[in-house]
């Protein structure tokens, strides 16, 4: 008598229901016709019984794998502070696009591998670190006539919404608040790597670490968040662009 067909644990592992049930119907196939056909290739187990006991071994199977499996938790990534950028850029006047950044920011990104739409990410920017490369337009960009930052000392964003939009990219949603105004935008996101740091063997800080590297756009008018001074000489529209790479510890297996 054949012994268990090598391939069950892929009936128990596959996400896809549809596709496991299909695999596991194969697997158990050829399960069964090594208990009903002799080693002389004779039938010992009418078809007819072998027809009705195929499905019904199937979904049995198939249920205690749905139910074996653990369900998949979401990992909880950490911004890489040394390799995340948050930039803005507006027109100057009409004569040149200018640029800047935020260099003090925190949270998280929770991803869901399993179900993406059920991701989020949680975005604390430090309003003080605003960095134009001019110290003099800095001080007037932390005054009131701009973001007031002894008020308001953080800009934060929180999603609400995860729509993928293909293999690696997705349009999330979320309220960003400056100020004392909070507003909906919508980030267009990409996934550019996702897996073991391509760095741990070199670098002890990446070493037994996974990161997740994204790019992240999306424009909005920022009269809306209060800070309109020399509106419209001044571009109204700014662009704001997201380069980072996230990392979370791998877990230990035995």
């Amino acid at each position: 008598m054949a012994g268990t067909p090598r391939g069950e644990t892929n009936c128990r592992l596959s996400g896809n229901k549809a596709f496991r049930a299909g695999l596991c119907q194969v697997v158990l196939q050829r399960a069964i016709f090594a208990v009903v056909v002799n080693n002389s290739g004779e039938e010992i187990m009418p078809a007819v019984t072998l027809r009705t006991l195929l499905p019904a071994t199937a979904a049995l199977v198939l249920g205690i794998g749905v139910i074996a499996q653990p369900a998949a938790a979401a990992d909880t990534f950490a911004f890489d502070k040394a390799h995340t950028e948050i930039l803005f850029s507006y027109s100057h006047l009409g004569n040149s696009r200018a640029f800047g950044n935020f260099r003090a920011f925190d949270g998280e990104v929770i991803l869901d591998r399993e179900n993406p739409a059920n991701s989020s990410i949680d975005l604390t920017i430090v309003a003080g670190s605003i960095d134009s490369g001019v110290e003099a337009f800095d001080t007037h960009l932390k005054s009131a006539d701009f973001f007031e930052v002894d008020t308001y000392p953080e800009i934060t964003f929180v999603s609400t919404d995860v729509e993928v939009t293909g293999d690696t990219t997705a349009r999330v949603t979320g309220d960003l608040t400056i100020k004392e105004h909070t507003r909906p935008v919508v980030l267009d996101v990409t996934l550019n790597y996702l897996g073991e740091h391509q760095l741990g063997q070199f670098v002890p800080d990446y070493a037994d670490m996974e990161v997740a590297g994204f790019s992240a756009t999306t424009t909005l008018l920022r009269s809306e968040f209060g800070v309109d001074m020399l509106v419209p000489m001044v571009g109204d529209e700014v662009a704001l662009i997201i380069e980072t790479e996230l990392l979370r510890p791998v877990p230990v297996t035995d």
